[in-house]
């Protein structure tokens, strides 16, 4: 069933801050509802006979190839975007081991955050209503395609933008403001998090880059609220301490930015060969 996007944005009103799997239990955005359409700014999904539509299917078609491999390996890893997961995702890039114990504040900004870039990508997703890559081709995936089924609707979910890379990329962001000298390397991770979508099999090449930009505009608002930077100060006062505390960065960030800083296409290049 097509829903008018007067009806998905008059739903999300109501509900807009609730993220997908997380509940009614995740944080009050800083965003009221119906300030911001990120529909605005986010080009429409590619369909077919738009270039676009094409290159997604020949990257889907591509990345197969990297089953098996350690980029397929962390792409796997990079499925489980539960708070706990993603403060171990962040942690080399950060130079710290994080967790939901020792860093309490910062994860309440970055769920707070969350909430309102994962009600935008939502809205989007319903807009745009795009189906998800191996729908179209056949090919290894490596979370259980059973995850990405929309019971509700009793059939698979939406693939554009990616939610997983608009959580993550919005973890990047607020990490960013938290420790802008760790900038480069939490940008970094933060960019591999969304391409292991697209590794991975889950989504298309441009529903991450609209994951990318989906945060990206809707933090760009975020950013300017007072709320937003009052929780910023006590986040950033707790991060200071406990990498004061903790001097040795965690265990195997040297292979893990080996990794990273290959991006996927010129690796698919060069095992092309």
């Amino acid at each position: 069933m097509k829903f008018t996007r007067a009806a998905i944005l008059s739903l999300f009103a109501a509900t807009a801050f609730a993220a997908p799997g997380s509940g009614a239990d995740r944080p009050e955005g800083y965003l009221t509802p119906g300030e911001f359409d990120v529909t605005s700014v986010l080009e429409p999904a590619p369909r077919r006979g738009d270039p676009r539509f094409d290159t997604d299917r020949k990257i889907f078609r591509a990345t197969r190839k990297l089953e098996g491999t350690p980029r397929w390996k962390l792409a796997t890893n990079d499925v489980d975007y539960s708070v706990p997961a993603l403060l171990h995702d962040y942690s080399c890039a950060v130079g710290v081991n994080l967790t939901p114990d020792n860093a309490p504040r910062l994860v309440a900004v970055l769920e707070r955050a969350g909430s309102d870039t994962s009600a935008q990508t939502n809205i989007a997703k319903n807009i745009y209503q795009r189906e998800r890559p191996f729908t179209f081709d056949r090919g290894p995936v490596c979370q259980p395609t059973s995850e990405l089924f929309d019971k509700k609707r009793n059939k698979m979910s939406f693939d554009y933008p990616s939610g997983h890379t608009t959580r993550g990329w919005t973890w990047a962001l607020v990490l960013t403001a938290i420790a802008p000298d760790r900038a480069q390397q939490i940008l970094q991770r933060g960019r591999a998090y969304g391409d292991s979508r697209f590794v991975c099999g889950a989504h298309n090449e441009s529903a991450v880059e609209a994951g990318m930009q989906s945060a990206s505009a809707t933090m760009a608002l975020v950013s300017t609220k007072p709320a937003y930077q009052a929780d910023l100060a006590p986040a950033r006062a707790e991060l200071t301490t406990l990498r004061a505390a903790n001097s040795a960065p965690p265990q195997g960030c040297e292979a893990e930015a080996a990794l990273i800083a290959q991006r996927v296409m010129p690796a698919l290049d060069r095992k092309a060969k």
